[in-house]
């Protein structure tokens, strides 16, 4: 089966958008065949626009957000929500920062009125600050303890200097300890107020019934233009070891790509999808099927605006590293010396495509796409543009990419384990 008419394949919507005068930007799908909703407050900022000093103050803030209001306590924000049968949520990203919640078509009322007393009313208070400062250590522990995610971290810090998206969005502990209730309520200020507001929900609610809660609940936001972020700057070729206390060895090569914003992505997607994305993909097929050396093996792309970090990343033995890694390039090597077959780009497109549109099933997931359709694109993208951008892409273009990528060296970082005369990092 192909994927090349979307609306036969999920429900046709219309996309409504209301600006407000007070930099407010609404945009709904009323989605009829559901009881439910999604909805998300989105601020045009996130650990990019921090400095080393302040790092992970955006995640910081996310978390005081859910600790209690001028007008709730913390324990009240859940409670009205869950009591209902839905629940609010956030997550902060290098670019972009989410309040968003989901429950039943008729308590879409308390939902939002829950989010934007959130919004307008953060409390800020010295005794949660101290407590959620612990809280958070904890959540960075974990991270440093898990290297699957750790090394993406290392990666890209080093890969993009330690600054704008090389910054972490969680921050060390050095920097989480050194925020203040004059310096969390100074910089939400300066950094999100100060940027308009953008409100989309997907689900079955009328679009009118959102204008009428934004005009009664938001009435007194009152936000400032967007802010022109600096372009991302890419430090020199890189080659790293760490030791730490693992059992397997882990490994990243990649280096910066097309960010989102350019047309090229659909290509850069479409490569990933032959190199190692997937389980059809030439990465986990020769390495992991075949040679049994890998159990995660993969490539990746973390898009951001006006770049994107490409690589892959695996873990294995520590005897089979040297192994893993060869076969790595030699898969790498393979895609530079003649264009693909159609077989195997038809079977990347549809499993692009597919992963997209299935992901259209869920509110949720359809809430986000429109949310960073418009922060990245300042409009919605249609399901059929994205499809005939990737029905588009030919054999050719694709070794074209993979040249234009592979051809520079690859920066690498790798985690070791420890032996017994090493000091754990």
């Amino acid at each position: 089966m192909e994927f090349n008419n979307p609306d036969k394949l999920v429900h046709p919507t219309d996309y409504t958008i209301t600006t407000f005068n007070n930099g407010i930007t609404l945009v709904s799908e009323q989605l009829p065949h559901v009881q439910s909703f999604s909805i998300g407050m989105w601020f045009s900022t996130g650990s990019r626009d921090e400095t080393k000093a302040n790092n992970g103050i955006s995640h910081f803030i996310e978390h005081m957000l859910f600790k209690g209001t001028t007008k709730r306590s913390a324990r009240r924000i859940s409670e009205e929500t869950e009591s209902l049968g839905g629940y609010i949520n956030a997550f902060t990203t290098k670019e972009h920062t989410c309040f968003y919640g989901r429950g039943l078509q008729q308590h879409i009322g308390k939902t939002f009125e829950v989010l934007s007393d959130m919004i307008l009313n953060p409390a800020f208070r010295q005794k949660d600050i101290n407590n959620e400062q612990r809280i958070i250590i904890d959540e960075l522990n974990d991270i440093l303890d898990t290297p699957e995610e750790m090394i993406f971290e290392e990666f890209e810090e080093k890969l993009f200097n330690c600054k704008g998206v090389g910054l972490t969005i969680m921050g060390t502990e050095k920097s989480i300890l050194s925020f203040t209730e004059n310096q969390l309520r100074e910089y939400y200020t300066k950094t999100y107020l100060s940027r308009p507001l953008l409100i989309v929900c997907s689900g079955n609610i009328e679009h009118n019934r959102l204008v009428d809660l934004t005009a009664k609940y938001l009435n007194g936001y009152k936000s400032g233009r967007s802010k022109k972020t600096a372009p991302a700057t890419v430090g020199d070729f890189f080659n790293t070891e760490l030791i730490s206390k693992v059992e397997q060895t882990y490994c990243i090569i990649g280096n910066s790509s097309v960010g989102m914003t350019d047309i090229n992505r659909y290509r850069l997607m479409v490569l990933s999808g032959i190199l190692g994305d997937g389980t059809s993909s030439r990465l986990f097929q020769n390495i992991r099927e075949k040679m049994g050396i890998s159990y995660q093996i993969q490539s990746f792309i973390n898009f951001f605006s006006d770049i994107s970090v490409f690589g892959v990343f695996f873990s294995t033995s520590e005897e089979n590293y040297a192994k893993a890694l060869a076969a790595t390039h030699k898969e790498i090597e393979k895609l530079l010396v003649a264009p693909i077959g159609n077989k195997e780009l038809k079977r990347a497109k549809e499993y692009l495509k597919g992963s997209f549109l299935l992901g259209l099933e869920s509110t949720n997931s359809r809430m986000n796409r429109l949310a960073n359709s418009l922060l990245y694109f300042g409009r919605v993208q249609e399901s059929s543009e994205m499809i005939q951008e990737i029905d588009s892409i030919t054999a050719e273009e694709i070794l074209q990419t993979a040249k234009e990528f592979f051809t520079d060296s690859l920066s690498q970082i790798v985690i070791k384990p420890r032996k017994q005369t090493e000091s754990v990092a």
